[in-house]
Order: structure tokens, then C-alpha cells, then sequence
């Protein structure tokens, strides 16, 4: 069995890999290892850890694993599949405020293992230390900045560009691998094109190995190319 020292140094160096602890002491941090409630929970492969609409009474800290992230419209009739690796915290910002539920379904791709903390050792943490407090609400601005520059950006150029914006603005993460679930019709409708302009700008990006279609799908391998 593992001496709590040894438990509390193993925590401390995961809580090193987060925002929401940067900028503590080495002492701090082992303060917070050895006097905070944290869980910890191993979700086995093809499990849902949350699912959208789901009430949020915990941060999720991803700390080993890989895992899908899918964030459907409204209507549900397209959605967006995020492939997202450690180290990742889940939805922040659904802790707090008017709608305090996930906007996603979030299941495990490999053997995930995570650290989990109530809500109530959050406000605790956020109550005893300033620098936990102005990383959070960093975070937070970090978001609502970039959402609030969205209607000031430069128009597309052509309807690639409008493809490329129209998933850019639904991602949670601009890298890496995306897989959306669309039927060209309701991407046409999206975009305010012609599904014929779509089609042709699709298979262009395809040729440019820029991404693959499949029936009813855009599979994308890195997104990060897509923007540049």
C-alpha cells in the first residue's frame, strides 16, 4: 500500500499539467494533495463518462486515456466528434451559471483514469487560494474573449473558408482529428450555399488530402491543416 506521502506527490504532479493550479508553490500543491477530497475514477474503454444535458456537480481532470468528445445542434441533425488526450478538463465553465449542465457526450476511447472534485471542494479551493481563483476566472474570460471576437472576423472568402469556419466555431479544441456526422443538404443550409458549391468545395479539400468524405460524414485528420 502507498504511503499517503507518496499518493500526495503522485496527485501533486498531475495537478501540475492544469491551468487551475499553475502558478501554486511546490508547497501549495502538496497542501492541496493532502487536505482536498479529490476522487479518482477509472473509466474502462467505450464507456460514457458524461452525456449532454447531464447536471454538472464535478470537474472531470482527464489524466491518462484518450476520448471522444460529441457536441450535437440543437436540432440534433449534425454533430461534431472531438478526439481529445490527456491531459483535458472537461467543461469548466458547466460548474457554474444559469445552465449548469454538459453540452456534450463524452465517452472513452481507451482505458481512462481521471481526478475528480465536487463542486464544494472547488468553492473551498476557490475560497482559500487567490491564484486558483484568478486562474478560473482566466479560463473563463479566455473563453467568453474568443466567443466575443466571432461576429467581428474577417468574412470567408469562398465556401471552403466558410467550411473551415463553420467547424472552427464548433470545436472545442482547434488540433487534431474531427469527425462530423452531416448530410451535405443541411451543411449547404448551414453555410446559406448551394449544395452543389459545397459538394465541389468538399471534394476539393479531399483532393488536397485535407480531409475524407464518407456517406453522411466529414472525417478530418488534422484540423490545425484545415486552418492553415
Amino acid at each position: 500500500m502507498e504511503k499517503p506521502a507518496a499518493v500526495s506527490f503522485q496527485l501533486y504532479e498531475h495537478l501540475l499539467q492544469f491551468q487551475l493550479f499553475q502558478g501554486l508553490s511546490r508547497s501549495e500543491l502538496l497542501q492541496i494533495a493532502g487536505n482536498t477530497k479529490f476522487g479518482f475514477q477509472k473509466t474502462a474503454k467505450g464507456k460514457t463518462v458524461v452525456r449532454e444535458y447531464d447536471s454538472c456537480h464535478q470537474l472531470y481532470f482527464l489524466i491518462g486515456g484518450r476520448l471522444s468528445y460529441t457536441t450535437q445542434s440543437d436540432a440534433h441533425n449534425y454533430a461534431l466528434t472531438e478526439h481529445l488526450s490527456a491531459p483535458w478538463l472537461l467543461q469548466p465553465e458547466a460548474l457554474f451559471g444559469a445552465a449548469t449542465q454538459f453540452t456534450a457526450t463524452v465517452t472513452t476511447e481507451t482505458d481512462c483514469h481521471f481526478i475528480t472534485l465536487s463542486k464544494d471542494e472547488v468553492l473551498r479551493l476557490l475560497d482559500d487560494f487567490l491564484i486558483i481563483r484568478l486562474n478560473l476566472l482566466n479560463l473563463l474570460s479566455t473563453q467568453v474573449q474568443r466567443r466575443s471576437r466571432h461576429s467581428w472576423r474577417r468574412a470567408p472568402a469562398d465556401v471552403q473558408q466558410l467550411i473551415v469556419r463553420f467547424l472552427l466555431d464548433r470545436c472545442v479544441y482547434p488540433a487534431g482529428p474531427k469527425e462530423v456526422s452531416i448530410l451535405m443538404r443541411q451543411l449547404a443550409r448551414e453555410l446559406n450555399a448551394t449544395r452543389l458549391e459545397v459538394s465541389e468545395a468538399l471534394n476539393s479539400m479531399q483532393d488536397a488530402g485535407l480531409l475524407t468524405l464518407r456517406r453522411g460524414r466529414i472525417v478530418i485528420p488534422l484540423m490545425e491543416h484545415l486552418v492553415m
